[in-house]
């Protein structure tokens, strides 16, 4: 073995040499660490996944009943962190489908985000005015059952878009000086080849009015062995380059993830989660504090917390808005503010992103405005002239004091 391939080596922990010897017998610890052979040996079919999983009946029959959509796609190394013999367990539940995905709800949609109608050329979200959405490959390493583009990826044959298709998106933010901030995605865009995807960084650094190239990649969890230190040496060179990551739960945070976050964290290059909210697999207090404090301690800011999109067949993964507002409720004043991401909504039909916060606005007494804290008691903040609150009448038996031995402490 040579000298560099010998570093770029990932380690493999036990549970993962186990899982090898169980359900791929013969496979080398170089074929295992590489990703390409990671990818061409995913789990795609039933009987893939019968080798190795205990499928329920209503697993198998999901799968069974799958006629186009989004194809089942798993990486052996996320393949082994997921429950063999539990149907319930969290990212098993993302990964494999069931007959709920059949179901189409009131509200939702093949396209939620309404991408298709901004998409000014193939494969060029514009939207925003200062920003857009590159769309560069269809192929994931993982498919995710509540994936957002379902009715784009893994479509005819996981094809790259091509680079005729890039020219034509390139051109357009070349003739747009407004856009200043573009966001590469697909699809996956850490699965193109290296050379690939340097051309394509090369390009968008010679636009000179985009100051902010942005990565959305699920990679690190599902894939960490791609992250090569060929990759990050190449992927260091446009700095500054962001790195939104798709983490899901805090199953995914194993050793080799964790050496994939540190060498690029290491490389100097911002990192930024994005959770999406899913009903019975992250939605409790106690998961999501320790996936917030996880990122936390391997270097990646909680940025977003995201309200599952209304794609088609995704009712049983959504929960109520209520729920995502309690749980920023639990983090708040309970940890950290770098642990607390932002609670996001994507509006159906291309209405764009909103933020939804908790509100802590009891009410208004004359110029003071009354607060309740992280711990429930009440706060007078004086902001004379000020509107907000006077439309909630305050009951007398919450009026907070005017002054206390702690100030605007109650009692």
């Amino acid at each position: 073995m040579v000298e560099h391939e010998r570093r770029d080596r990932f380690m493999i922990a036990p549970e993962r040499r186990a899982f090898v010897a169980r359900n791929f017998p013969g496979t080398t610890v170089r074929e295992w660490n590489d990703w390409r052979w990671q990818a061409r040996h995913r789990l795609r079919s039933l009987a893939d996944l019968e080798r190795v999983f205990v499928l329920s009946d209503d697993e198998r029959g999901a799968v069974l009943a799958q006629r186009g959509g989004l194809p089942v796609g798993i990486t052996p190394y996320y393949a082994a962190l997921m429950g063999r013999d539990d149907a319930r367990e969290p990212l098993r539940r993302t990964h494999i489908p069931v007959s709920a995905e059949q179901v189409r709800g009131p509200g939702e949609y093949v396209d939620p985000l309404g991408e298709d109608p901004a998409m000014v050329v193939p494969g060029l979200v514009h939207r925003y005015p200062d920003r857009a959405l590159f769309l560069v490959t269809k192929f994931c390493a993982t498919y995710c059952r509540y994936c957002t583009r379902a009715r784009l990826v893994g479509a005819q044959g996981e094809a790259t878009f091509s680079t005729s298709q890039w020219q034509n998106a390139l051109a357009y933010l070349e003739a747009h000086p407004e856009v200043r901030d573009v966001l590469v995605s697909g699809g996956d865009p850490l699965t193109i080849a290296d050379d690939k995807l340097d051309w394509l960084l090369t390009r968008l650094r010679r636009i000179k009015h985009v100051e902010f190239v942005r990565l959305g990649t699920k990679v690190p969890m599902v894939l960490p062995m791609r992250i090569t230190r060929d990759l990050v040496r190449m992927l260091k060179r446009h700095n500054p380059l962001w790195l939104s990551l798709h983490i899901t739960h805090p199953h995914e945070l194993t050793p080799e993830a964790n050496e994939a976050l540190a060498r690029l964290a290491d490389a100097g290059l911002p990192l930024g989660s994005q959770t999406v909210l899913l009903a019975g697999i992250n939605d409790d207090p106690d998961t999501l504090r320790t996936l917030m404090h996880g990122l936390l301690v391997r270097r990646v800011k909680p940025y977003y917390l995201l309200q599952c999109d209304p794609i088609v067949g995704s009712g049983h993964f959504r929960t109520p808005i209520d729920t995502g507002l309690a749980l920023i409720d639990s983090l708040r004043g309970h940890t950290t503010g770098y642990a607390v991401p932002h609670y996001i909504l994507d509006c159906p039909g291309g209405g764009g992103k909103v933020s939804l916060v908790p509100d802590h606005v009891v009410g208004r007494d004359g110029d003071d405005l009354v607060l309740r804290n992280f711990e429930g008691d009440l706060y007078r903040y004086r902001d004379p002239g000020g509107s907000l609150g006077r439309d909630r009448a305050l009951p007398p038996n919450l009026a907070a004091p005017r002054s206390s031995s702690r100030p605007g402490k109650r009692g």
